[in-house]
């Protein structure tokens, strides 16, 4: 066990490790891993991972303000602008144009979808529920957006009302690895780690894509409990050496202060 630290770290550290748990909740959102599959890969696409500070975005974005002040509301400008803006770290204004196509396309669940994903990925966790409730109740049988609702509820600290979207979600398509993972991850983040590792443990013959993250997450459920020769182990499947040790050790750290479980699940704390 390290030393006791004093209570600003302490706050820091539960900040981080509330992060990092929520994180690896809602990772694989309806089956895809980047941001650009889950936006759906065509002109709608946000949150690229482009350089914010080369030329050609700046010009972009400058076109893409004039295109939108022209047209505010269209789906596909917007969206690009949105992008182009996040390169830039212009959040907020993001996010108001994300809003703005949102309450113009209302009635269109496909754009919801897309937008409240890209929320989600933004990590503006009330928006992306509002608009992916949205999304729900325009296309009731999109078992992705319901998958993304639940990852929002469960960033929201709403875990009944996630774990209920993702059964929706699973009876629509029982094989989906990535709502069954979160669903396996919404149990951790409420410090049922048992139940958690049960429906990770069903999940480990997965291939493709989804793997490791199914792997990285029950080595995180299982380093939770103390068994860190196991997490090892099974982190390092994916991880090499110096990554897996370092995950061990911050681990470890989390695990050494107080009341960790009801810190986690209280974040109006510190």
């Amino acid at each position: 066990m390290l030393p006791a630290v004093s209570s600003q770290p302490q706050r820091s550290l539960r900040r981080s490790a509330a992060v990092a748990i929520a994180l690896a909740a809602a990772v694989l959102l309806a089956g895809c891993q980047n941001k650009a599959s889950i936006a759906g890969g065509d002109s709608l696409t946000t949150g690229s991972t482009s350089a914010p500070d080369d030329k050609l975005s700046f010009k972009k974005t400058e076109q893409l303000a004039a295109a939108w002040n022209k047209d505010q509301g269209n789906a596909a400008i917007g969206m690009a602008y949105a992008d182009n803006l996040q390169k830039f770290g212009q959040q907020q204004n993001a996010a108001q144009v994300l809003q703005q196509v949102s309450a113009a396309n209302a009635a269109n669940g496909d754009v919801q979808a897309r937008i409240g994903k890209s929320f989600l990925s933004m990590g503006d966790f009330p928006n992306a529920a509002t608009t992916l409730e949205r999304a729900v109740m325009v296309n009731p049988r999109d078992w992705q957006s319901l998958s993304a609702l639940g990852s929002a509820y469960d960033q929201l600290s709403r875990h009944g009302e996630a774990r209920d979207r993702y059964k929706q979600a699973l009876a629509l398509k029982p094989d989906a690895v990535a709502v069954r993972n979160n669903y396996a991850m919404s149990f951790a983040l409420q410090g049922q780690l048992p139940e958690a590792e049960k429906m990770l443990r069903e999940l480990m013959n997965t291939t493709g894509a989804d793997a490791p993250r199914v792997r990285q997450n029950l080595a995180l459920v299982v380093g939770l409990q103390g068994r860190f020769d196991e997490a090892r182990k099974i982190a390092s499947e994916d991880l090499p050496p110096d990554e897996v040790e370092a995950n061990l050790a911050y681990l470890q750290q989390m695990l050494s202060q107080p009341n960790t479980w009801k810190q986690l699940q209280d974040p109006g704390q510190g």
